[in-house]
C-alpha cells in the first residue's frame, strides 16, 4: 500500500525534523512545502510551529503559501496544525497586535497571566475531555508536552477536542471535519504523540 503523503509546511522556523521523523514513525511519507506550488497533490498538509505569531503569518505571506493554505482549509481538506499551527487557524493574538491570523475560525490567542504561573508553561501535563477522532483508544488524563505561553480562546467552546488545565483551563486541540490541531507538540509527547499522529492518519 502507498504510504499517505503529508506536505510539511515549512516557513523558516518550524520543528521540522522531529515533526518529519514522528510522521514517519506513523506510517506517512513527507515532504518539506516552502512554496505555493508545492502543495497540491498531498493526502494532507501539517503546520508545526516554532517561534512568534507574527513571523510566522509574515513568512507564509512572503512565500506564498498564505491564500493556498486558507484555501485548503476551507475546501475541508485534512489539516494538522501544531503549536503556532494550531493559533494561526485563529482571528488574531496578543502575542502579535495588529497581524490577522487565518481566520479560519473565530477566536483569538491569548496569554497567560503571570499570577502564580511560570510562563511559558514548559513540559508535561495531562488532558481531560477527550473527543474526537485523534483521540481514538486514548484514556482520559494521558499526558502531552507543552511549550507555549500563549493558547487560542475559540469563539465555539464545541470545537475543543480537549483541554488542559494550567492556571485555567484552555482548549489543548481542536477538531472541525477534517480539521485537527494540538497546542501540544505531539512530535515530543513519545507514545502518546505518536497515538495522536497514527490517529490523524487513520482518519484521512
Amino acid at each position: 500500500m502507498k504510504p499517505i503523503s503529508i506536505g510539511v509546511v515549512d516557513y523558516g522556523s518550524g520543528n521540522l525534523r522531529s515533526v518529519c521523523k514522528a510522521l514517519e514513525a506513523s506510517g506517512a511519507s513527507t515532504t518539506l512545502v516552502f512554496e505555493a506550488s508545492r502543495l497540491a497533490g498531498f493526502d494532507a498538509v501539517v503546520v508545526p510551529g516554532v517561534g512568534s505569531f507574527g513571523d510566522c503569518a509574515a513568512n507564509l505571506q512572503a512565500t506564498g503559501l498564505w491564500d493556498p493554505l486558507r484555501e485548503w482549509i476551507q475546501a475541508g481538506r485534512p489539516y494538522l496544525g501544531i503549536c503556532l499551527g494550531y493559533q494561526l487557524l485563529f482571528e488574531s493574538s496578543e502575542e502579535s497586535p495588529g497581524v490577522s491570523g487565518l481566520g479560519v475560525l473565530p477566536g483569538t490567542v491569548v496569554r497567560f497571566s503571570d499570577a502564580g504561573l511560570k510562563v511559558p508553561h514548559m513540559g508535561w501535563n495531562s488532558l481531560s475531555d477527550l473527543k474526537g477522532p485523534l483521540f481514538e483508544g486514548l484514556p482520559e488524563e494521558t499526558s502531552f508536552y507543552f511549550v507555549h505561553s500563549f493558547y487560542p480562546v475559540p469563539a465555539d467552546p464545541s470545537l475543543a477536542s480537549s483541554t488542559c488545565e494550567y492556571g485555567c483551563r484552555f482548549a489543548a486541540s481542536i477538531s472541525r471535519g477534517a480539521l485537527h490541531a494540538t497546542q501540544f507538540h505531539p512530535e515530543k509527547s513519545q507514545a502518546a504523540g505518536l497515538a495522536v499522529l497514527r490517529n490523524f492518519l487513520s482518519a484521512l
